[in-house]
């Protein structure tokens, strides 16, 4: 018979994709077949599984710990905010359409819930221990009719649920308190323990709270985890970005922070280079001292794009190029280094046509269907910064909705100083004009464009290859006249790691007795 165990939160970010990809390596590590879940995700950043399903990331942090690869079971409902209080919804893998929230919360999400059934049925015939995760708070009384993510789920199933609380942002004990009284009698009596999650400082201190709290909610407290720094571990969602600036170091990169920027885990792996100070721009002015400026991922390109023209970053961008600046573009931001990009199912925004910041010879029109799959890239070769860089068998994922072609002719336009004097593109001579891709099945195969301190690719993930991220640290390295670093870091085993340490502090500070009783 399949275990559960539930973990809700008395507000967002308060640890819950922590604690449940936690329990998940401490329960793979106990030999069980372990999976996780939640049944809705809301948030930019997302996976591609194996067959091709777009799945919410926290969940293939937690599959990872349970030593299992990513299936679209695991996060069955996908909500990926586009604007104007509305957001695309994926059901299985695939999206299903644009809606409201208003459209979505009262007509559409009891509909989403049998998915979410069907995926608990599919995982509980294969798996003896699921790990739950809720969203935000079960006591948002003005949702909670409609909400197929906590008391619902956990209803469903009967399953026991651990309500967790962040003490290191303040009001601990009265989130606690007040979300306990919001719930109904038969949620209430769903909740078998408290967690206090993330706690600085001297923990006997805190013991007279924790008898306060068992006596005024007849809960128990199952444990205090510390604040654990650094986890390097994939986040849900950008509320995590603040958390995310890495130690100085001699290369500057900076993350443009876009209004629907997706997928920034794309570079945690860059964060992590002892050479790197990473960092996410939300001023101009903050992009002067990078030597790297990347344009991540969006889930809408034209938006971004007319964002990063009214706020001055656009023309920014452009003069730091001029100064030499290593200039990398992500899918969205691949898209905005082109001359053009061109709606005309007006699919993203209004605007038919759009001028990109004309870095890159390409030209893209978005269309209706969007690709989602893995690729392995057999191999790069390419000039970036003066250097050559060659790397094999490069790992990655696509989303994107968009047709791309690199152009036969590029020259000066719109007033913008570009690339050569003579105005002709610096195109590295193994990409030839055609289509990037077109979601066929005989793609071309042209995975990085590049154009003398300027590339650009479709491909999300592509930094986690350690020997092309230490290469391209490398070439940056070069041009401001640094040594090149040998040791290559080995960032999917540092997770691993990372798992194991996660799981080992959670483990010790957790009464994992309790717990097994509550679960039995």
């Amino acid at each position: 018979m399949t275990k559960y165990l539930m973990f809700q939160g008395t507000s967002s970010h308060v640890g819950k994709s922590i604690l449940t990809t936690a329990l998940c390596r401490i329960f793979f590590r106990e030999g069980r077949r372990v999976a996780p879940f939640k049944a809705q995700n809301m948030a930019l950043n997302s996976f591609v599984t194996a067959d091709g399903l777009e799945m919410g990331r926290a969940q293939v942090a937690q599959a990872e710990a349970a030593g299992l690869a990513p299936r679209v079971e695991m996060n069955p409902v996908l909500l990926k905010p586009t604007g104007n209080q509305s957001s695309q919804v994926i059901i299985n893998g695939k999206p299903v359409g644009v809606m409201s929230a208003a459209e979505y919360h009262q007509g559409y999400s009891l509909k989403a819930f049998d998915a979410v059934k069907a995926a608990l049925q599919k995982l509980s015939a294969e798996f003896d221990t699921i790990v739950i995760e809720g969203a935000g708070s079960p006591a948002e009384v003005n949702l909670k009719a409609n909400d197929i993510v906590n008391m619902r789920v956990a209803k469903f199933l009967n399953a026991p649920v651990i309500l967790v609380a962040d003490i290191d942002r303040g009001g601990c004990l009265a989130s606690i308190v007040g979300t306990l009284e919001l719930l109904d009698d038969d949620e209430r009596e769903l909740v078998k323990g408290i967690v206090i999650n993330k706690f600085r400082g001297d923990v006997n201190l805190f013991l007279p709270a924790v008898d306060f709290l068992e006596r005024k909610t007849q809960k128990p407290v199952l444990g205090i985890i510390p604040h654990i720094s650094k986890l390097g571990i994939d986040d849900e969602d950008s509320v995590s970005l603040d958390d995310k600036i890495s130690s100085d170091g001699e290369i500057s990169i900076a993350v443009v922070r876009l209004g629907k920027l997706s997928n920034f885990t794309d570079f945690d792996s860059l964060a992590g280079e002892s050479d790197v100070k990473l960092f996410y721009a939300v001023t101009p002015e903050e992009l002067d001292a990078a030597d790297v400026i990347i344009l991540p991922g969006s889930k809408n390109t034209s938006e971004d794009l007319i964002y990063l023209r009214e706020n001055n970053f656009a023309e920014k961008i452009l003069q730091r190029h001029v100064d030499g600046a290593a200039i990398v573009g992500i899918c969205g931001g691949f898209q905005m280094l082109g001359r053009k990009i061109f709606d005309p199912l007006q699919t993203e925004s209004n605007h038919a046509k759009l001028d990109g910041l004309a870095l890159l010879p390409l030209e893209t029109t978005f269309a209706a269907e969007k690709l989602t799959r893995q690729v392995t890239v057999p191999a790069v070769d390419f000039e970036f910064l003066g250097s050559r860089i060659r790397s094999e068998n490069l790992d990655g994922y696509e989303i994107h909705a968009g047709l791309t072609k690199i152009i036969d002719e590029f020259k000066r336009g719109d007033g913008l100083k570009l690339l050569n004097d003579d105005g002709a593109s610096a195109v590295c001579p193994l990409f030839k004009s055609g289509e990037i891709h077109s979601g066929e099945t005989n793609l071309r195969g042209e995975k990085i464009i590049s154009a003398g301190n300027v590339f650009g690719t479709y491909v999300h993930g592509i930094f986690d290859n350690d020997d092309f991220r230490r290469k391209f640290l490398n070439a940056v390295r070069r041009k401001k006249n640094l040594p090149p670093l040998e040791k290559i870091r080995n960032f999917r085993a540092e997770k691993q790691k990372n798992y194991e340490r996660l799981a080992k502090v959670v483990r010790e500070n957790l009464n994992m007795k309790l717990l097994a009783k509550i679960m039995a």
